[in-house]
Formats: C-alpha cells, sequence, structure tokens
C-alpha cells in the first residue's frame, strides 16, 4: 500500500469532513471514504447500538443493512460484538466468513447467504465515548488484510473525532433553538397575562408537567398558536 498516498487522502477527508453541514452528511461521507480508500471495500455502514436496538447509519449498500439486521435479529455477530464497548476489542477482521461458524454459528452462515464473503470493523471512539462501530464488507473471500486493518483504524480515527463534533455542533444547536422558543413562548405569556419572567416560566413547567408533554413541545405549540 502507498502510505504516502493514503495520508494524503486522509488529509482531504479530514477537511472534507469537517466541511459537512449535517451529522448525516458526515456519517455518509465517512462511509463513502472508507469504499473508496480501503481496497476490497463494497459496502459500509456504521452500526450503533442502543441497548440491544440496532441502528445502521449511512450505510453505502443493503448489504451493510441486512447485515446489521440479521445481527439483531439473531443476537450474535461480529459488529454486534464490536459496537458493544464492554468487550475493549477495538478492531475485527474476518477473512473467509465461512470459516467462523464456531464464533457466530447462527450468523455466519446466514451471512454467507446474503452474499458476504470477508469482513471487517473498527470502533468509532474517543477518549470519551464509543460512538459505533464503521462495519466494512466484501463480497469476495480474503479481501481485507492486516494492511487493511491499520488503514481501517487510521481512517476510523479521524472519522470518530469529526462524528463526535458533528454531534456536539448538533446537539448546540438544538439546545439554542429550544431556548430561543422558549424564550419566545415565555414573552407571548407575559404580554397575553402580564406575568413576570418567572410566572410566565412557571406556567410553562407546570403545564408540561400536568399533560406530560415536554417542554420545548409546550413551548413549541405557544409560538405556532400565540397562546395556551
Amino acid at each position: 500500500m502507498d502510505w504516502g498516498r493514503f495520508a494524503q487522502q486522509m488529509a482531504a477527508m479530514a477537511r472534507d469532513l469537517l466541511a459537512q453541514d449535517s451529522v448525516a452528511g458526515t456519517l455518509e461521507r465517512i462511509t463513502a471514504s472508507a469504499t473508496e480508500q480501503i481496497k476490497g471495500c463494497d459496502a459500509a455502514g456504521i452500526l450503533v447500538l442502543h441497548d440491544r436496538r440496532v441502528e445502521t447509519l449511512a450505510p453505502t449498500h443493503q448489504l451493510a443493512v441486512d447485515s446489521d439486521r440479521l445481527q439483531h435479529r439473531l443476537g450474535e455477530g461480529p459488529c454486534f460484538d464490536a459496537a458493544r464497548s464492554s468487550l475493549g476489542e477495538r478492531a475485527f477482521r474476518i477473512p473467509d466468513l465461512t470459516a467462523e461458524h464456531q464464533r457466530w454459528p447462527a450468523y455466519a452462515p446466514q451471512a454467507h447467504k446474503l452474499g458476504i464473503g470477508s469482513m471487517m470493523g473498527v470502533l468509532l471512539y474517543t477518549e470519551d465515548e464509543n460512538l459505533g462501530a464503521l462495519n466494512l464488507y466484501s463480497r469476495e473471500p480474503g479481501a481485507f488484510t492486516a494492511t487493511s486493518e491499520t488503514a481501517g483504524l487510521l481512517l476510523a480515527s479521524h472519522a470518530a473525532v469529526a462524528f463526535s463534533t458533528a454531534r456536539t455542533h448538533a446537539q448546540m444547536e438544538h439546545a439554542v433553538a429550544t431556548r430561543h422558543t422558549i424564550g419566545e413562548a415565555m414573552g407571548i405569556l407575559m404580554g397575553a397575562r402580564h406575568l413576570t419572567e418567572d410566572q410566565a416560566f412557571d406556567v410553562l413547567r407546570r403545564y408540561s408537567q400536568e399533560q406530560n408533554i415536554k417542554l420545548r413541545e409546550i413551548a413549541r405549540r405557544i409560538c405556532e398558536q400565540g397562546g395556551l
């Protein structure tokens, strides 16, 4: 592998990831980069676990979605294992899926029927959090080598930082928008009912609790309807 060229590709990818304007755009660029830069990769996707529920993000091909669904249904599989940070595995590589019946007796033969010959995955993690697993698929056995694994780890290290940064920005934007909406709703109540700022917020809070509706949703309705 030409590591000099790969380093240039990584630098370009890092700039490209930071230029994305959404979390979805960042994730799609990550998986597309995997298929472009990891030799033999036919499909890629990011698997995230919510307790025991599997979510596939930014798949480049239906193969990634089908594999994740299969692992979710069976409760076993390499990507399923890698996404669980408690196992401590940061990467896995399966040169030939037909030889993995012992470790994943239910998943391996069915995955092979999907058309998966070999697969590889790496954790997307930062110092503070595990973000999921970047999973790569090939239709051919033996597609991924030790060199592929090293390249995947390098790609994932850039990807994890970009993913975490994009998500943090999105959360901050959401928080700012929520505060703005609540402030606007309080202003409507203060004007309509001649309330102080504290009284208006108390009305919002009590109504939210009584109706079991989130505060931001109450505020949104007030802004749209002009009152409670």
